[in-house]
């Protein structure tokens, strides 16, 4: 399997992206796996890094419900909460978006390499080959363009002041649908 890019003349970068976000969207996109999947309805998936027992068990029942409903989740997979929340899906037959907070990985973890293979995984980066370590700028990133991209959201545990809050404001101004987990 080979990675794509695609510039935002290109037909198949998604529009929806472009007018969230106007100049702030990506001057690329790095693929590989499904394209497809960027046309089905998405969850976005967000979790704090720091997060209460309670709403990490709300989560995995969440992510079992989504895994068994064959639901769509993009997320950048990258939390505690949000990589066990990925395992569980992987579990299923359901579609995944994973978008890391840099390049697109050299080399694909085994456990994406079967969902990779059979057109239910797409890797997307907005960031382009010289981005090749995760910052904080960079998730943040990364975050607005999963939000950018979500018909819905799932927040499976907002820290008050942090990143996630700012992020539902622009889900808010969008008219993106969102759930908060541990409220």
């Amino acid at each position: 399997m080979t990675p794509l890019t695609l510039a935002p003349a290109d037909a198949r970068y998604p529009a929806r992206l472009r007018g969230r976000l106007g100049e702030a969207a990506p001057a690329q996109l790095s693929t590989l796996g499904n394209l497809a999947l960027l046309a089905l309805p998405k969850t976005g998936l967000f979790c704090s890094a720091r997060c209460p027992g309670a709403a990490i068990l709300r989560a995995y029942d969440q992510a079992a419900h989504w895994r068994d409903a064959g639901r769509c989740i993009i997320s950048g997979f990258h939390s505690p909460v949000e990589k066990e929340c990925l395992r569980i899906l992987l579990r299923g037959t359901s579609p995944i978006i994973i978008c890391p907070a840099r390049n697109l990985p050299t080399r694909i973890r085994p456990e994406l390499q079967t969902p990779l293979e059979k057109g239910r995984l797409l890797l997307l980066s907005g960031f382009n080959d010289t981005e090749n370590r995760v910052t904080t700028e960079l998730a943040n990133r990364r975050n607005f363009l999963v939000a950018g991209l979500a018909t819905d959201a799932y927040f499976a545990y907002i820290t008050l002041g942090g990143q996630a809050e700012r992020l539902t404001q622009s889900l808010f101004s969008w008219n993106v649908p969102f759930n908060v987990g541990d409220a």
